[in-house]
């Protein structure tokens, strides 16, 4: 990814999942405690060895806790989110 994506990633990041997931994604925003679902930690080996697809998958569609984010962006905004995501590896 450019870094002008990562750049653009990171702030689609921080506008919408930042509150639940947390700033390095660890699972630990500000609103985390509010949900029962595993936020997942986006630093460790298996969140990371999960495929692009599945990631944007979850992200985009949702699941459980998780909102649905088809309105809220572009699926071209969640491949950018999903590319900053993985920067977040340990």
């Amino acid at each position: 990814a450019s870094k002008a994506n990562l750049s653009i990633g990171k702030s689609l990041y921080s506008k919408h999942c930042k509150s639940c997931h947390g700033g390095e994604g660890y699972g630990d925003g500000t609103k985390a405690d509010n949900l029962e679902g595993d936020l997942g930690d986006f630093s460790s080996k298996k969140f990371q060895s999960q495929s692009d697809g599945a990631l944007f998958y979850k992200s985009y569609i949702g699941r459980k806790d998780m909102p649905n984010f088809e309105k809220k962006m572009t699926e071209e905004d969640m491949w950018i989110t999903v590319s900053y995501m993985r920067t977040l590896a340990e």
